[in-house]
């Protein structure tokens, strides 16, 4: 990207982040019942059970706990949900969660879980930055943005599987134009096979790193403990620009299925459980 060009949405990223109150910084280790920097957000079923922050796993620590109410309707924001209380922008996210396996007992199961930013505004349209998995193979990782208006919504993503080191899709997507388009030299071009990876089988550590021009998605190696980088992406379209909250959900999906398994659409019979150790939000 020119120089001028990272010289215009640095100043326009700071024009626009004058409207917002932000956050200076944040870690949420949900070690009690209340929480600090977050607040509850479900659209949904109003079921006890759906959440609980401060729960014991018998090791000296606790966890955030996310359940899905099987008779909850579909669609994002139904299922259980956390939103930071103030704005986030540029920086470091990161969160240490552990999703459900589903797969003993409902292999066909439609259910997303989300790490993610997000904030529509009426003027500067859609800021949103994810981490997701389809819980019916939970090798899977999708990350990626959206950006601009209702009905003009861009989206810039990469699909995954660590288990095999698989790259299955590196694209941006125009939903409005039926249009997609392969991403080409972004990185990096391959992803490391980490051998009996799964995001169910323990707690992992995943982040992303917010900049105007570039995002970087990582998490911990959980046998070295490095940062594995997944994907650098560096572009002029696609990058969110104005402030958004910082979010965690759980959620039924009846029309989006995991890239290994196209029928997983199923209405949970269960409540499957998400756990979450920490969220962290570090401003450059």
């Amino acid at each position: 990207m020119r120089k001028s060009s990272i010289f215009t949405l640095l100043l326009l990223s700071f024009l626009t982040a004058m409207d917002f109150p932000q956050s200076e910084g944040f870690r949420e280790d949900f070690g009690s019942s209340d929480l600090t920097h977050f607040r509850y957000g479900s659209t949904g079923r109003n079921s006890a059970f759906k959440w609980q922050s401060g729960k014991s796993l018998g090791r000296e620590y606790e966890v955030l706990s996310f359940k899905l109410d099987p008779k909850e309707q579909s669609g994002p924001g139904k299922g259980p949900e956390i939103i930071s209380k103030d704005f986030t922008h540029f920086g470091t996210y990161s969160a240490r969660l552990k999703v459900p396996d589903p797969r003993l007992h409902q292999p066909k199961v439609g259910a997303v879980v989300g790490l993610f930013t997000y904030h529509e505004d009426d003027q500067l349209g859609l800021s949103e930055i994810d981490f997701e998995w389809l819980i019916a193979d939970p090798t899977v990782i999708y990350m990626g943005t959206w950006t601009g208006k209702s009905g003009e919504l861009r989206r810039v993503g990469r699909t995954i599987n660590l288990a095999k080191g698989l790259i299955y899709t590196t694209e941006e997507r125009l939903d409005h134009k039926s249009q997609r388009t392969k991403l080409v030299g972004t990185k990096p071009d391959f992803i490391e096979t980490i051998p009996r990876f799964d995001a169910s089988s323990d707690f992992h550590t995943y982040g992303f790193d917010w900049k105007p021009d570039r995002i970087r998605w990582w998490m911990i190696h959980p046998v070295t403990s490095d940062t594995l980088v997944l994907w650098d992406y560096r572009g002029e379209r696609g990058i969110p620009q104005h402030p958004s909250r910082y979010r965690v959900n759980f959620w039924h999906t009846d029309n989006w299925s995991v890239e290994t398994r196209r029928d997983a659409l199923e209405k949970p019979k269960k409540r499957y459980e998400l756990e979450v150790d920490w969220m962290e939000y570090r401003p450059f």
